[in-house]
């Protein structure tokens, strides 16, 4: 993205068309709901979106019609976190169910244990679908024509989103318009933006003066009310904000709020693009008999803590958006707040809508009780994984507990009376049973991972 001469208004005109009239109430379905017992499944992926970083989440400083029509139509979860905030370990856990220290993918660029199916693998197989793929893999190549399982009808074209992403979304919009199967389908639209904020990070991390375009002042979106952070922080968290562009480069507030500007733009571009995407879906007649799953790999600092990008276990790297619609099966214009949702649900929900029993060893659940809104037990907690298998995140219902190997601090959060995770309760008398059922958890999670033997730290979690 440029960030010279262009303002907000621009960027709004770019994609404004393009999501014009999405899954309009009077479009035909081909094969109406009530006759298909086995829905297609659409998938559409972003890569390093915040969790609040769509106008349906509250946000007033972004525009996003695509993403607020599906959260229309369906469920969006309030609380959603990624398995692991990183691009690929992310990634091996949305399309297998599976921990990124089982699947292997501890870090960037490691393709899938051998042994462990995908979702394209599994569901062509146990279910007959139609598989397809477009946009970034990276398990390991990011842009390649060869993934297990799948017809990859687009690559994109590596690291640049702006440009790559146009091929990605034209790519689905034309094969719904021209697929002649009655096989259900199962497409992954898997974009690059708003990743491309990384490279306006390098290209813009000396500290500015005056901003490059003056007219946009006025429309710099407020500093987060956490930009500040507690200073008892585990080393590897405190190291990494010394090193990024923000803290290392002086950036003054001005700049801060001008980079997040900027991140908005990158999202409101990949919009664009699912709006395409969508509209394809509508036009092609199957919006009323598919699932539809938009969801990103891992988020963004977007300048809580002073942070940015990913591959932290703040919120604001390890929250993600994710809605989910179906019509007639899950309820249109419901954000659900009382349920934890992972990265790893994601390939046994798809099953279960799918019918068909999910791979082994799932360490996720099904969203589909709570989709449905029926009466379920659900999970006591979830588990994140980071930093190239150092850190774990356990998640409940209301606390937070950070750790990472080998580092004496802890770090436990209220997210209930504290979500900008400015007050760490770990030494606090008061929390010390929380801190201790915490501890305990997650003891309770690693006893039953098949962890991979290639995997680093393998035996501080399961020694």
């Amino acid at each position: 993205m440029s960030d010279h001469g262009m303002t907000r208004r621009d960027f709004l005109r770019i994609g404004g068309a393009a999501t014009a009239g999405l899954l309009s109430a009077g479009a035909a379905s081909s094969v109406a709901w009530a006759q298909r017992s086995t829905p297609n499944v659409l998938v559409i992926i972003t890569d390093q979106q915040h969790i609040n970083a769509l106008s349906a989440a509250g946000c007033t400083d972004i525009s996003t019609p695509a993403m607020d029509s599906l959260a229309t139509r369906g469920t969006r979860f309030v609380h959603s976190i990624s398995a692991n905030p990183l691009c690929s370990p992310a990634r091996s856990a949305l399309f297998t169910g599976r921990t990124s220290c089982e699947a292997s993918v501890p870090v960037n660029g490691r393709p899938i244990r051998s042994g462990i199916p995908n979702l394209g693998q599994w569901l062509s197989d146990q279910a007959g679908y139609e598989t397809v793929y477009a946009g970034k893999w990276h398990l390991p190549a990011g842009a390649t024509h060869f993934i297990p399982g799948f017809r990859v009808i687009a690559t994109g074209i590596g690291g640049q989103g702006n440009l790559g992403d146009t091929a990605v979304s034209s790519a689905c919009e034309g094969w719904l318009h021209n697929r002649t199967s009655t096989d259900p389908f199962l497409l992954i639209a898997s974009f690059l933006q708003p990743h491309d904020i990384c490279q306006w990070l390098r290209l813009n991390s000396s500290r500015m003066d005056e901003l490059p375009v003056a007219e946009i002042a006025d429309e710099l979106p407020p500093l987060p009310a956490n930009f500040g952070f507690d200073a008892r922080e585990p080393e590897t968290v405190s190291s990494r904000r010394s090193g990024n562009e923000g803290v290392s480069h002086g950036w003054s507030e001005e700049q801060w709020r001008y980079y997040l500007w900027c991140y908005y733009r990158h999202v409101e571009m990949v919009d664009a693009e699912i709006g395409r995407v969508l509209r394809g879906l509508d036009e092609s007649g199957h919006a009323e008999d598919t699932l539809v799953i938009f969801t990103a790999d891992h988020g963004e600092g977007t300048a809580h803590h002073q942070m940015t990008r990913k591959n932290l276990l703040y919120e604001e790297a390890l929250a993600v958006p994710l809605v989910v619609a179906l019509p007639g099966e899950i309820a249109a214009g419901r954000a659900d707040a009382a349920h934890v949702a992972s990265g790893l649900d994601i390939t046994p929900t798809i099953c279960d809508f799918a019918g068909v029993d999910a791979p082994p060893n799932m360490r996720g659940r099904s969203l589909r009780p709570v989709l449905e809104e029926r009466v379920t037990t659900w999970r006591e907690y979830c588990v994140a994984e980071v930093q190239n298998n150092t850190g774990r995140a356990v998640r409940t219902d209301r606390f937070k507990y950070i750790t990472y190997a080998g580092d004496p601090v802890e770090q436990l959060f209220d997210m209930v009376e504290d979500p900008g995770e400015l007050n760490n309760l770990a030494d606090n008398a008061t929390h010390a049973p929380v801190l201790a059922d915490h501890r305990r958890l997650l003891r309770e999670w690693e006893s039953r991972l098949d962890v991979a033997e290639s995997i680093p730290n393998r035996d501080a979690w399961i020694g």
